[in-house]
């Protein structure tokens, strides 16, 4: 009696093993069905905080990439027409020649360089300009001014991709502690921290913390590419303002002498 007991008792579990298990699956697989983590989702899902640091942070990514397109474009350009103009400017033409035609057409780089200083040294000999120190300093000035309108257009927006470098981050960590306060505040509603009720909440969390980064790393990088590129430029700049002052102090002694 005893052994047929056991032999019973044994069975019923062997059957009821089965089907334990298919329900915990069945369970797995309605838990899985509830739980959507696509990144769609996940913006959907999320509070009104959280959402409004996402779009900012995908704007901001968005306009980072605009003004890292822009200024490639922009010093592409700015190479392109001081090599051109080192060439004609070298190659010995006449410079009132060179200021003529240069004047006629809106300049950018050493070109503008140029065209100012010979601006302020047509000027100064019209109006019978006695003082020969006197004009090398308003060439000096001038050419002085000039170069620090060059530079500031090299640098246009260089600031923005700065300043997103180094907030993005913290504005996708202030994302993702509001969404961990939410998944708190929704294991305290439900008294259960079953991973449907913590994931949503720690995923949009996550993903906060994924778009500033998204959008910090790439305005670092271009921010210290461009920064050099800045400089390298404004140095040839400076080189050819401190060469074409030189050239025209020559060239009023010589006036000078021969008046």
């Amino acid at each position: 009696m005893h052994v047929t007991f056991r032999a019973l008792t044994l069975a019923l579990a062997l059957i009821a093993t089965p089907s334990l298990a298919f329900a915990q699956a069945v369970d797995s697989s309605e838990l899985e069905a509830t739980v959507d983590t696509s990144l769609l989702a996940l913006f959907l899902e999320a509070g009104l905080v959280v959402k409004l640091v996402m779009v900012g942070l995908i704007l901001a990514s968005i306009w980072c990439w605009a003004i890292m397109w822009d200024r490639w474009r922009a010093f592409a350009k700015m190479r392109k027409q001081m090599d051109k103009f080192e060439d004609v400017f070298w190659s010995g033409q006449n410079l009132e020649e060179l200021y003529t035609t240069l004047s006629q057409h809106k300049t950018e780089g050493m070109a503008s360089l140029f065209v100012a200083a010979m601006g302020e040294w047509k000027r100064s000999f019209e109006r019978n300009a006695r003082s020969a120190i006197g004009l090398q300093t308003r060439i000096d000035k001038t050419l002085d001014v000039a170069l620090a309108r060059e530079i500031e257009r090299l640098e246009k927006r260089l600031l923005f991709l700065a300043t997103l470098g180094s907030a993005a981050p913290f504005i996708g960590l202030f994302g993702t502690v509001v969404g961990i306060m939410t998944s708190f505040q929704a294991i305290a509603g439900s008294k259960s921290t079953n991973l449907a009720v913590v994931a949503p909440g720690i995923a949009e969390a996550l993903f906060a913390t994924a778009l500033g980064l998204l959008a910090a790393i790439p305005a670092v990088i271009a921010y210290n590419k461009f920064s050099n590129d800045a400089g390298k430029i404004s140095a040839r700049m400076e080189g050819f303002a401190d060469e074409f002052s030189a050239i025209l102090s020559r060239q009023i002694d010589e006036r000078q002498q021969a008046g």
